[in-house]
């Protein structure tokens, strides 16, 4: 099971042009860090209504307005999950925007073919998608519609990092048997295969190899404005 980070204590007081967060405001800053933690992107305004059982998305909405409001966050317009916590107790974090490159498509459907390398670049805000070390990412564009359980379509690029371990339940970009795939990996003892977000798909067990290429840390809608060729 994916570890729950320990909920970071309520904010009771104000500090510059922070205002006190009622306990509601209190309780989602909490869930969208430890989401973000545990999954390495923000949830979205439904999965926000549904944690808290609101009767719609527009009250998750006026929540994160009011806590942008009291500049505990900020909202990246026409990006999805577009959440960018802020650092300290008061003011914004520095932007941290990089180019990270995007090594080709893997397949969110039937593992098929390896990852081929595209001479592309898309621009990531660090801090928003949770990446400590940006020089160990890179990115994919998503060929399939096996993880649209987990709101990953077709056509979206997902943020992936080289160098961390995988853990049971990460989203991530594999080898298997030859070919690549995204998809949620599974380990059960010494017993390790990919799970789809769609029950469509069925899961994947290897025959021979299993390698992990990524583990995903974020995710971009793409659009012509959020990437750039080199």
């Amino acid at each position: 099971m994916i570890n729950t980070i320990p909920p970071r204590p309520p904010f009771t007081g104000n500090t510059g042009s922070r205002k006190a967060l009622t306990k509601r405001q209190e309780e989602v800053l909490t869930f969208l860090r430890n989401t973000r933690e545990e999954t390495g992107v923000m949830p979205s305004t439904r999965e926000i209504q549904q944690h808290f059982g609101f009767a719609s998305q527009t009250a998750a909405v006026d929540v994160i307005r009011a806590l942008e409001r009291k500049q505990v966050l900020k909202r990246l317009r026409g990006k999805a999950r577009g959440i960018v916590l802020t650092s300290g107790v008061g003011a914004p974090a520095t932007s941290s925007v990089v180019a990270l490159p995007v090594l080709g498509q893997v397949s969110a459907g039937f593992a098929a073919g390896t990852i081929q390398n595209f001479d592309e670049y898309i621009r990531v805000d660090t801090q928003a998608s949770g990446i400590e070390k940006p020089g160990d990412c890179f990115a994919l564009r998503v060929r399939g519609d096996s993880m649209t359980g987990a709101h990953i379509l077709d056509g979206d690029y997902v943020i992936l990092q080289a160098n961390r371990p995988p853990k049971n339940g990460d989203i991530v970009a594999a080898l298997i048997d030859g070919e690549s795939t995204l998809k949620r990996l599974v380990i059960d003892g010494p017993r390790r295969w990919l799970h789809a977000e769609n029950p469509a798909y069925p899961d994947l067990t290897p025959a021979t190899e299993l390698s992990v290429q990524g583990v995903m840390r974020g995710l971009v809608r793409g659009s012509v404005s959020q990437r750039e060729s080199n």
